[in-house]
């Protein structure tokens, strides 16, 4: 399963990881850098300290879900507005 792992970068230039998310869009065209970042971006919104995002494009099993931290974006949204 194609996902892609999200980092974003602190004022130092430390990378922190936030989160993994599934890519499952059925059409191939519509996935572009682009994209991508702005998935990440509206992931975050509600989240001023997340500015500076990149990812990582990862090829992931199903046995990595849950170990990898792979969660539904409305749990991610609950977690960052803590």
């Amino acid at each position: 399963m194609l996902a892609y792992e999200f980092y974003r970068r602190d004022e130092r230039g430390k990378n922190h990881f936030i989160w993994i998310m599934p890519e499952r869009r059925k059409h191939p065209e519509r996935i572009t850098q682009e994209s991508i970042i702005n998935w990440g971006r509206k992931a975050v919104v509600d989240n001023e300290e997340v500015k500076d995002i990149f990812f990582i494009r990862v090829e992931i099993d199903e046995a990595q879900i849950e170990s990898r931290g792979l969660i539904p974006l409305s749990e991610l949204r609950k977690k960052l507005k803590k």
